[in-house]
């Protein structure tokens, strides 16, 4: 028995599972590819204060789940808990809100936050985001939700629901808040939910306590006291969304994590997931680029658990990634045969076939055990016998059909036998 085991709250991903972790991961970012979206690799940890400052002192991410010490320089350092605030960092960094705008970009990997572990929600979770920063154009805030729904969509996905509303601008966010902490003070909440709504009242909101939820039942909503130019950037948010065909429910209660969002504000709920039901969002976010030291440029972009979608596909039954590992599992019959088919299995490497071999010198009914388990449409089995006639034995795993192939054209009639 091993005396170590993984952290606890840290999913792993073997195979065959990992080849729908891999395929959940391929598709979403080969929709936001398709977008004009290039990839930005991000690091682990950055400086605590960018997160303090970007995701907002006032949300649970920052005040109660990050992983934050200090290096052995005594910096204060922190495990990235979200994507946004470090890609924004990275853009004023290197200076390409300087350039082109859009700035467009991409990411995935790893992220942090220290919660307590159940189905669906991890202390190392698997994200892939996009942000767009620059342009405050409705239509790019419907281009980037439709780019997760057409990830979704790839997946085969379709018991979700995109969940839509606007968290409002400056123009009426204070007037707003103002006058949802009148309403706060008025109810019979806890101490530490109180300090809340003076410090952050649309976090209250977001309370999941159905005792909590009754007493807000007539509160006051955002999209109720939307300026005008904010009530205009959503109903073209929606309009655009209706002209790709994106199919959505407003939310007017919806509000998410983190302090940044600004007017639209979007999440995917997938019911099949139990509590733990979203499994993406995101929204637009006016200020975040001033406040972490850059201009005054606006951003929209979104976060999708890669974790939580692939347990959104198994709960649809659905068959994502290929799960055979190799076209061709190579059987040798002996050293001699061994030495041959390790060369044939390296040549049809090189032409792009994926191939196993049959290691360890296992006797025929073992290794062709091991070419079922392997999931390769064809085993190449090779004897003394085939050695003398210079042609293995190439069968079909799924018919059982069994054919000699010259070895010297063995690549080539493989390549064919492959092809759709």
């Amino acid at each position: 028995m091993s005396t170590f085991s993984a952290p606890k709250g840290i999913p792993e991903y073997l195979p065959p599972e990992s080849a729908s972790f891999l395929a959940v991961r391929e598709t979403l970012a080969d929709a936001a590819r398709r977008a004009g979206y290039g990839y930005v690799e991000l690091p682990l940890f950055e400086d605590t204060t960018l997160f303090a400052r970007g995701v907002g002192e006032s949300t649970d991410v920052v005040s109660k789940e990050m992983y934050t010490f200090a290096d052995r320089g005594g910096r204060s350092v922190t495990l990235r808990p979200e994507g946004t605030a470090g890609v924004t960092r990275s853009v004023i960094e290197n200076g390409l809100d300087r350039g082109q705008l859009p700035v467009k970009l991409y990411y995935s990997g790893a992220f942090f936050r220290y919660e307590r572990p159940q189905a669906g929600r991890y202390r190392q979770l698997q994200q892939l985001g996009v942000e767009a920063i620059g342009v405050d154009d409705p239509a790019l805030d419907a281009e980037v939700i439709a780019i997760a729904d057409e990830g979704y969509k790839r997946l085969g996905l379709t018991g979700y629901r995109i969940e839509l509303t606007s968290l409002g601008d400056d123009s009426c966010r204070p007037a707003y808040r103002a006058k949802l902490q009148e309403f706060l003070r008025g109810l019979p909440l806890d101490e530490e939910t109180r300090r809340r709504a003076e410090l952050n009242p649309l976090r209250v909101l977001d309370d999941k306590r159905p005792e909590v939820r009754d007493l807000l039942a007539e509160a006051p909503l955002m999209v109720d006291h939307l300026s005008a130019e904010a009530k205009e950037h959503y109903e073209q948010v929606k309009g655009h969304l209706a002209d790709l065909g994106v199919e959505f429910a407003e939310n007017p209660r919806l509000v998410r994590g983190l302090d940044y969002y600004t007017k639209t504000t979007f999440e995917f709920v997938h019911d099949g997931l139990g509590a733990q039901s979203g499994i993406g969002g995101g929204g637009r976010y006016d200020g975040l680029m001033a406040e972490l030291g850059g201009q005054e440029l606006s951003g929209v972009g979104f976060g999708l658990g890669v974790d939580r979608t692939l347990l959104a596909c198994q709960a649809e039954g659905l068959t994502v990634g290929e799960q055979a590992r190799c076209d061709v599992y190579c059987v040798p019959l002996g050293e001699v045969a061994k030495r041959r088919l390790v060369t044939v299995a390296g040549e049809l490497r090189r032409a792009g076939v994926r191939v196993d071999l049959a290691y360890g010198g296992k006797g025929l009914k073992g290794a062709m055990k091991g070419a079922d388990r392997s999931g390769a449409r064809f085993a190449l089995v090779l004897g003394e016998r085939d050695l003398e006639s210079g042609a293995a034995q190439l069968k079909d795993l799924g018919s059982g059909e069994q054919r000699p192939v010259p070895l010297e054209s063995a690549v080539d009639t493989i390549r064919e036998a492959l092809r759709p």
